[in-house]
C-alpha cells in the first residue's frame, strides 16, 4: 500500500471488495461437497442483498439530481454511461428501484416502497431479482376495480411464495392467483365469448401443411384437455415409434409404456397433433377412450356450495383449468353427482360412495387437492399418480388420509436418500392439518420444514396474507379499554 492510499479515506464498499478478493484467493479444493453446496448458496444470498443495497445507493444517486449534475439526464442513462451496461439492464435496474426502493419526501421522511413486502424479501436475501421483476409483472395485470386491500394481500401473498418456489414457477403462480383476485369483478361476458368462439383450417400451402387457429370456448377446453392429457401422453400414439403404444392402450404393460415415453422426443405440440390424428383415425370407438390414471378420460370439475348459491366464479378441472360457473352447471346438467363434504382446513369428512374403490379415491384426491402435492409444482391432477404418504411395503394403508397425488417427476424425488425429498401428514397444530407436507432435502432448505403446496389454492395465498397483513396492523389494547 503506498503512503496515498494509506492516509486516502476508507471507502464504504473496502469491506465488501477485501471479502470478494479473499473468496477469489481461497483454495476450493479442499472443500467437502457438502462446504461447497453452502459457498453457493451464500454466494447467492449475498448476490441478492447486494442488490437491495444497490437500491439504497441508486435512491441517493435519484434524490441528489446526479443524473442532472453529470449531464445524463436520467437514472437508466447514466447507469449506461457510468457503468457501461445495456440498455435492458439499465431499465431493469431503474424500475427495481422505483418499486422497491425506500424514497424520502420534501420533509425527509422515508416513504413505504411501492412493494414493501417484495423489498423486504430481496434485502433477507430470500428471493432474488428476477423473482421482484415477476412480482412486478404480475401485479401489472391487477384488474383496475380490485380493491386497495386485496392488491396489498396479493403483493403480500407474491412475495411470500416467492421465498419458497422458483422463478419460473412465478407467472404460473400468478396466473390462477390473478382468476382468483377477478372473481370479484365484473363477470366475463357468455355473448363475447360464443361470438369469438370458432376454428380455422386454412388451406394446404405448398408444403401441404395446413394450420389450425383458433379460440376455444372454456365448455370445448375442459372437455379436450382430459382428452389430450390422456392420448398425448409422452410416448402414445407416436407415428415415428413402430412400438409406440397405440390408441386407448388399456392391455398395454407398464414397462412399456415407460419405455416408449423415454424414447419420445415429441415436443407437446406434436403430441397433441398426433393425439388428434389417432383420435380421428377410422379404427377408433370414440365412445371408448379408455382410462387414464385410474379413471375413465372424463371430464372432472369441482366447485364449491358458495360457488353454486351464488352461480358466479369459476369451476376447477381436473388437468388444472377453469370453466365459468355458469358453463359448469351446463355441463354438469346430465353428469353422475358426486357429494364431497370439507372440513373446515379444506380436508374430506365424507364422499357419497360407501365403499372407496381406488377411481372413487382419486376423484376425492382430485377434488381435494387438484394437482400434484409438492410445494411448487403447478402439474395438474390429471398428470399425477397416487402416492402413499407412508410406504405399502411399510404397512402404509391405501386409505384417502394416507394418499396424496404426486406428479411423475415429483414422485421420483420421494427416497430415503440423502438427497430425496420425504412426505408427511401435517399435525393439527399446524395451519393445514391433515395436508400432506413435502420435506426437502437439506441442500434445498438446511431447517427442513415440511411445506403444503398452494399453487393448485390460489385463495390460500390472499388468506395467508390477508391475516398476516392483519396481525401486523394490529395494535394492543389501551389500558384503560
Amino acid at each position: 500500500m503506498t503512503p496515498a492510499e494509506a492516509t486516502a479515506p476508507q471507502r464504504v464498499t473496502t469491506p465488501l471488495l477485501h471479502g470478494v478478493n479473499t473468496l477469489l484467493d481461497t483454495p476450493l479444493l479442499p472443500l467437502t461437497d457438502d462446504e461447497i453446496i453452502d459457498t453457493v448458496h451464500d454466494i447467492e444470498h449475498a448476490r441478492r442483498i447486494l442488490d437491495a443495497a444497490e437500491h439504497r445507493v441508486l435512491v441517493q444517486v435519484c434524490e441528489r439530481s446526479i443524473p442532472d449534475k453529470t449531464g445524463t439526464g436520467t437514472l437508466p442513462k447514466f447507469l449506461m454511461h457510468t457503468l457501461r451496461i445495456s440498455h435492458r439492464d439499465a431499465a431493469q435496474r431503474n424500475t427495481a428501484v422505483t418499486e422497491l426502493g425506500t424514497f424520502h419526501n420534501l420533509h425527509g421522511d422515508q416513504r413505504e416502497p411501492q412493494h414493501p413486502e417484495t423489498a423486504n424479501a430481496l434485502a433477507e436475501g430470500a428471493i432474488c431479482a428476477e423473482h421482484a421483476r415477476k412480482i412486478s409483472e404480475i401485479l401489472k395485470k391487477i384488474p383496475r376495480h380490485t380493491l386497495a386491500e386485496k392488491y396489498v394481500a396479493a403483493e403480500t401473498a407474491l412475495a411470500d411464495y416467492a421465498r419458497t418456489v422458483h422463478v419460473d414457477d412465478m407467472s404460473k403462480v400468478g396466473a390462477k392467483l390473478l382468476s382468483y383476485l377477478d372473481l370479484e369483478g365484473p363477470a366475463p361476458d357468455h355473448r363475447e365469448r360464443q361470438r369469438r368462439r370458432g376454428l380455422h383450417l386454412a388451406k394446404p400451402g405448398v408444403d401441404e401443411m395446413a394450420r389450425l387457429t383458433g379460440d376455444l370456448t372454456p365448455e370445448l377446453t375442459a372437455l379436450l384437455e382430459p382428452v389430450l392429457a390422456k392420448w398425448a401422453r409422452p410416448g402414445m400414439n407416436n407415428p415415428d415409434d413402430p412400438d409406440s403404444p397405440r390408441g386407448d392402450c388399456e392391455h398395454v404393460d407398464r414397462k412399456a409404456m415407460v419405455a416408449a415415453a423415454s424414447r419420445d422426443t415429441r415436443t407437446t405440440a406434436q403430441r397433441n397433433h398426433d393425439a388428434i390424428l389417432a383420435l380421428l383415425h377410422p379404427e377408433t370407438k370414440v365412445d371408448h377412450l379408455g382410462t387414464h390414471r385410474g379413471l375413465p378420460v372424463e371430464l372432472i370439475l369441482t366447485m364449491g356450495i358458495d360457488q353454486l348459491e351464488e352461480a358466479a366464479g369459476v369451476a376447477t378441472t381436473a388437468t388444472g383449468g377453469t370453466v365459468p360457473i355458469s358453463e359448469a352447471l351446463a355441463l354438469a346438467a346430465h353428469a353422475k353427482p358426486y357429494l364431497l363434504i370439507f372440513d373446515t382446513h379444506s380436508q374430506p369428512l365424507h364422499f357419497s360412495r360407501r365403499r372407496l374403490a381406488s377411481p372413487d379415491q382419486r376423484r376425492v384426491l382430485t377434488a381435494t387437492l387438484r394437482g400434484c402435492s409438492r410445494p411448487g409444482c403447478d402439474a395438474p391432477a390429471s398428470m399425477c399418480a397416487v402416492h402413499h404418504v407412508t410406504e405399502w411395503a411399510r404397512g402404509g394403508p391405501t386409505g384417502i388420509d394416507n394418499l396424496t397425488l404426486a406428479c411423475d417427476a415429483c414422485h421420483a424425488l420421494v427416497n430415503d436418500g440423502p438427497n430425496g425429498w420425504k412426505t408427511v401428514v401435517m399435525d393439527r397444530t399446524s395451519d393445514y392439518p391433515g395436508r400432506v407436507g413435502w420435506i426437502a432435502p437439506k441442500h434445498v432448505d438446511p431447517h427442513q420444514r415440511p411445506r403444503v403446496n398452494h399453487r393448485h389454492h390460489p385463495d390460500e395465498l390472499i388468506t395467508e396474507a390477508r391475516e398476516t397483513r392483519r396481525r401486523e396492523n394490529q395494535t394492543p389494547p389501551h389500558p384503560t379499554e
